[in-house]
């Protein structure tokens, strides 16, 4: 089983040239951000790996949460020691494929090694999000997500909330109620707070991010996330901020242990945080789609991937 059957990571460095093994297994570096139960799940992927041949000896290494690792395969790779795989979120996409020599496009590496591979094995949206314009695949998807709402379900029975909100009102009149049951330092909170309430919330809501279809059509393109309903939520989350029924929780996703503590019984963030959830949380929990608003013709609309 050769290097080219481990379609795992986001990008896949360039420079595939393995010695035929002989006694040693030839180690395969790979890099990647991945914590806790996501971690373990890594961890198994390659030992599962390991023990089916022994030509090659996959070691994953974790290198930092997202954007550390992208940081550190480019600069590795301008050392000239950079790791055969590398995981990149979605958002390094472009910052990979502009890196002239660093990465091998997934649809050219199988092409070279003889290896069929059919994109449609993954869902449309995925694969095109990491696909040309042409429809070839620049990088494998390996852990894509979406943002959802996690919910203390023993939480909102204390705090006598007898349905999962659907809708943004309903989130910040159930948040009051949680602060009122007990949960004084937070209603509700979310992590990757431009994500969830810009990027996603203006899909959810069928409004762009910015002009030439959010940057896809070309260079010149003008942000457009300060529009009247963008703007609207984000001084509504100020202001419930002043009493910590809404509470900041940070830039990235450092502030998750904030929902599997039970410190905020509501919770937006990844669906990849099902691992950590499932694993932490003492008490009886679910996730549910983002919130919306009602008077906002045709929402909720879709959301967008994420993960790497």
């Amino acid at each position: 089983m050769g290097i080219q059957r481990l379609g795992l990571a986001a990008a896949v460095a360039a420079g595939f040239a393995f010695a035929a093994p002989a006694q040693a297994a030839t180690e395969i570096q790979w890099w990647h951000a991945m914590t806790g139960g996501n971690n373990e799940v890594v961890v198994k992927l390659a030992n599962e790996f390991n023990a089916a041949q022994s030509d090659y000896k996959v070691v994953p290494t974790y290198k930092g949460g997202y954007a550390d690792t992208m940081n550190a395969g480019i600069a590795a790779f301008r050392a000239g020691n950079a790791p055969h795989i590398l995981q990149v979120f979605e958002v390094g996409t472009a910052t990979m494929m502009a890196a002239k020599g660093a990465v091998k496009p997934v649809f050219q590496l199988m092409k070279d090694a003889g290896e069929k591979f059919d994109p449609a094995a993954y869902l449309p949206t995925i694969t095109g999000y990491y696909s040309t314009s042409k429809g070839e695949m620049l990088s494998f998807p390996f852990n894509s997500s979406s943002t959802v709402m996690w919910i203390n379900l023993d939480a909102l029975k204390k705090a006598g909330i007898n349905e999962i909100p659907k809708t943004w009102p309903q989130v910040f009149e159930d948040a009051k109620k949680l602060k009122a049951a007990g949960h004084s330092t937070c209603g509700f909170s979310n992590a990757w707070v431009t994500w969830v309430n810009l990027e996603q919330f203006s899909a959810w809501h069928n409004l762009p991010l910015a002009s030439k279809a959010n940057g896809l059509d070309g260079f010149d393109t003008v942000l457009e996330f300060n529009g009247p309903l963008q703007v609207k939520h984000l001084e509504t989350l100020i202001e419930l901020q002043k009493d910590k029924t809404y509470d900041y929780s940070g830039r990235t996703n450092t502030g998750e242990g904030r929902f599997t503590s039970g410190e905020c019984a509501i919770f937006l963030t990844s669906s990849g945080f099902f691992g950590n959830v499932s694993k932490q949380a003492k008490f009886n929990w679910t996730n549910a789609p983002m919130p919306y608003y009602p008077d906002v013709q045709g929402a909720p609309q879709n959301s967008i991937i994420g993960g790497a």
